[in-house]
């Protein structure tokens, strides 16, 4: 029976597999928001964001034991260690968001991480962006300014929390494009509890707390299931082009709105859905953009 369906997930075209992967990510993304408030009742964010390494890593044991130390070969070290400290401070600034915004907006600020990325690597890896995309950039970027309305109101840290979180994963993100090259998937997510559970361990000691047992079944449930979401994630961008499975990615936000408004009663603004089109159209154009690019390079 699990070969059948094996074979039959292999069989459909890989966009729809991509795609699978990518709501499966966004199921798993939703449900951690609702986790992470739950343990935050009772333990700080530091120690939440620990836990949720740590299970990850503990995760990914029986992979490591079954390939061996070939499982722990990595030919990029630096690189690994670099994304597991953009990670885990990312985590820290995503977990904050969650905590203190509506969880839809916090969703909504967390869409700018592709901006973030192409403007990084355009900075920082020398990609070539032409006059089109920066169009899209900017009006990425607009509506970011949409939903948080500087001047009209005033910007919360909660607010400053999603913005760094989104450079931080953007800049994880960037970092994973120069680890594809070398490294695997189950080996990428390995190394970043490998490098991020003793950084998180060394600053969740100061403001430890020991967790009643409902609190470490949050936490253990943070912990698998940001392990899952990272898996879904990025094994959807390793079958399909980022143009072909970023539009399952926005379901996401629907999830969350609905969680958002069935659980605690949060009702995003008008302001909120109009910035997140914005941000949405423009990042789903670069990612069509880089699409096309990519295939006429192909071409040559």
């Amino acid at each position: 029976m699990h070969q059948h369906l094996k074979s039959k997930f292999k069989s459909l075209p890989a966009t729809i597999r991509g795609g699978i992967w990518m709501i499966l990510a966004g199921i798993f993304f939703t449900f951690i928001g609702v986790m992470i408030r739950m343990a935050n009742k009772e333990v700080h964010v530091l120690e939440i964001v620990f836990f949720r390494y740590f299970i990850s890593l503990i995760i990914m044991v029986p992979w490591m034991m079954r390939r061996g130390l070939i499982g722990l070969k990595a030919k990029n070290l630096p690189i690994l260690f670099a994304r597991g400290l953009s990670s885990y401070i990312g985590a820290i600034f995503w977990f904050a968001s969650m905590i203190y915004l509506p969880l839809a907006e916090a969703t909504a600020l967390g869409y700018t991480a592709p901006l973030f990325a192409t403007l990084g690597a355009v900075l920082f890896l020398g990609e070539i962006v032409g006059r089109r995309r920066w169009w899209a950039l900017a009006a990425g970027f607009i509506g970011t300014l949409i939903i948080l309305r500087p001047g009209i109101e005033t910007i919360s840290l909660p607010a400053l929390y999603a913005i760094g979180g989104a450079i931080f994963i953007a800049n994880s993100a960037l970092l994973v494009k120069v680890l594809n090259r070398t490294e695997s998937p189950e080996t990428i997510v390995l190394y970043m509890g490998i490098f991020s559970t003793p950084l998180s361990l060394g600053a969740a000691i100061f403001f430890w707390k020991t967790p009643s047992l409902e609190t470490l079944f949050w936490m253990i449930g943070i912990g698998i299931f940001s392990t899952l979401a990272h898996l879904a994630y990025t094994r959807s961008f390793a079958i399909a082009d980022a143009s072909a499975v970023l539009p399952y990615d926005y379901i996401r936000l629907l999830m969350v709105a609905a969680v958002g408004f069935g659980i605690y009663g949060e009702i995003p603004d008008i302001w909120t859905w109009v910035g997140t089109s914005v941000i949405i159209g423009s990042t789903l154009y670069i990612a069509q953009r880089e699409a096309t690019v990519a295939y006429k390079d192909k071409k040559k």
